[in-house]
């Protein structure tokens, strides 16, 4: 093969994997980047994946959203941290995010509404997630059932109510 066409065979397959990487992930247009500011905000990504979101009544700048918190979530699982959803999404690619999107998850995370999405809202999540770019330290790790975290917690262990003694009259009455 002479030194021209090798050239231009390097180049076809050059060519032929750009575009092949271009069908795996479609451009992203500005309705996905709508729509997935418009899921985040109604599906309350933001009141955990948000430092002090849900605290200040959703008064963060969108450039502060997605990078997750330091504040975890202690119940009989263990304790589980909100994840940096930036940085996530830029170490995924959109096939890696819709397939962890299915995955169980931890609580307190609505796995089952994320999992009852349609893959388009999942895809335009992806893409306004990524949109913002990884920003942001990962949240900590995840501490195992009788673990002691080191960083402050809501415990969401379920307490009974006390026994409530019953009246005497009410047991006397026929």
């Amino acid at each position: 093969m002479t030194r021209t066409a090798s050239s231009i065979a390097l180049l076809a397959a050059g060519l032929l994997q750009a575009l092949c990487a271009m069908a795996a992930e479609p451009a992203t247009t500005e309705s996905d980047l709508d729509r997935g500011r418009y899921l985040v905000s109604i599906g309350g990504c933001n009141d955990c994946h948000t430092a002090g979101y849900a605290p200040s009544g959703g008064k963060v700048p969108e450039e502060a959203w997605l990078t997750g918190d330091t504040v975890g979530f202690q119940g009989p699982w263990g304790t589980t941290y909100p994840t940096n959803l930036r940085l996530l999404a830029s170490e995924l690619n959109e096939a890696q995010w819709l397939a962890r999107a299915r995955s169980p998850m931890r609580p307190p995370m609505p796995a089952p509404a994320l999992q009852a999405m349609t893959e388009r809202d999942l895809r335009a999540i992806y893409r306004y997630t990524r949109s913002l770019g990884a920003q942001g330290v990962p949240a900590p790790a995840y501490v195992l059932p009788g673990g002691t975290p080191t960083t402050p917690v809501i415990v969401m262990t379920p307490v009974a109510p006390p026994l409530q003694p019953t009246p005497v009259a009410s047991r006397l009455a026929p």
